[in-house]
């Protein structure tokens, strides 16, 4: 059912990772806050939609350029007669509704994101109409948090609530639904469409100096990590990992952090606080990576 799965975007990867090894801004901290709530919220709403038993396929994260707009979805559900576009909100707290504006309590106006649903839907059923399809497509902002409350909202607005989203997807079950190999060739192709960078990160300069180096806990990325004989172990939650394992994901979180560094025994030996020999990086980087030039001018693909 999930064609395209959801993962973490780039940017909030890259953010984590700085908010543990740098002092960010508030302004910088908060909009990583956001971002992280942003993608819980949404992986919670992906829970909801795996339960459907309808015939369907779903795409989530989608990155979509239309006559130059670039837009995304959140989460995309395609049945036989129709499409349904999701933009989910993990919003907390009372807000109310207010001459198509809404507030978060007492009086602090947020984006209203039928705006934002709107563009996306425009830009959506042009990009089908190029791609020669007509069918129905059916638009929702989702509050998935349950302790969201919007107080005078509309009846007539696209919002599905925490406590209507078992109902929704209750409704969607008992609609017919019978996919053709139309319905996959349109899914493979706005697969396809998807743009794996976005225009709308929001990333702070950083550098390699600026940096805390360490190894990161796999689970709760401390970087108060203790070393052994095989073993890592986090001092702060306890958790425990393979050395490899280890030293593997602080070298992809490095190359995230720098695509365009070479990889050496030198910089991934520094890039964890020097707590490993040498010799171990360089044989988890000989088992693992291509080596490529001699001497000093060896690296690691």
């Amino acid at each position: 059912m999930f064609l395209k799965t959801r993962t973490e975007s780039t940017e909030l990867q890259i953010l984590k990772s700085l908010n543990i090894r740098m002092q960010l801004s508030e302004k910088d901290k908060q909009y990583y806050y956001n971002l992280k709530k942003g993608y819980e919220g949404e992986c919670l709403f992906d829970t909801f939609i795996e339960k459907l038993q309808c015939d369907c396929l779903v795409l989530n994260d989608l990155l979509l350029k239309t006559n130059n707009s670039t837009y995304q979805i959140d989460s995309l559900l395609i049945l036989s007669d129709s499409i349904d576009i999701f933009e989910v909100k993990n919003f907390e707290g009372d807000y109310y509704y207010q001459s198509d504006r809404i507030y978060k309590r007492p009086k602090t106006e947020i984006m209203n994101p039928l705006t934002q649903l709107m563009r996306t839907e425009s830009l959506f059923r042009q990009l089908l109409q190029n791609l020669g399809y007509r069918i129905s497509i059916n638009a929702y902002v989702v509050f998935i948090n349950p302790e969201f409350t919007l107080y005078q909202s509309p009846l007539d607005k696209p919002f599905i609530f925490p406590t209507q989203i078992h109902r929704y997807l209750k409704q969607l079950n008992t609609i017919p639904s019978k996919l053709s190999r139309n319905h996959r060739i349109l899914a493979d192709k706005l697969v396809s469409l998807h743009l794996e960078d976005s225009p709308f990160k929001q990333i702070p300069a950083y550098d390699y100096d600026r940096l805390q180096k360490g190894i990161m806990c796999g689970f709760c990325n401390s970087l108060k990590v203790l070393v052994g004989e095989r073993n890592c172990i986090c001092q702060n939650c306890g958790h425990k990992e393979v050395i490899e394992t280890a030293v593997m994901r602080s070298i992809k979180e490095f190359k995230l952090l720098f695509p365009h560094q070479k990889i050496t025994t030198n910089i991934i030996h520094d890039w964890c606080n020097s707590v490993f020999i040498k010799k171990r990086i360089s044989r988890i980087l000989n088992k693992n990576y291509k080596i490529v030039g001699v001497h000093q001018w060896a690296h690691y693909e």
